[in-house]
């Protein structure tokens, strides 16, 4: 059982950094720093279906990761 967790762990990991990697459009260094933040931005189509399964792929990797833990 304990193979299942990491395997789904992995792949949790994997979806969760594509679509982090995924958002990052057209952000530069400059905005790592405080820069590029005076306009506001709402998310419309296929960015706010992006941004939904990062947060979703967020709290599934909590969770998997906290099975992880119990199962050892």
């Amino acid at each position: 059982m304990q193979t299942f967790w990491l395997l789904a762990q992995i792949t949790t990991a994997v979806l969760l950094i594509v679509t982090i990697l995924l958002q990052a459009q057209g952000t530069g260094l400059g905005s790592t720093w405080g820069g590029g933040g005076e306009t506001y931005h709402t998310r419309r189509g296929v960015e706010k279906v992006i941004f939904n399964a990062t947060l979703v792929l967020i709290v599934l990797f909590s969770l998997v990761s906290i099975a992880v833990l119990v199962s050892r």
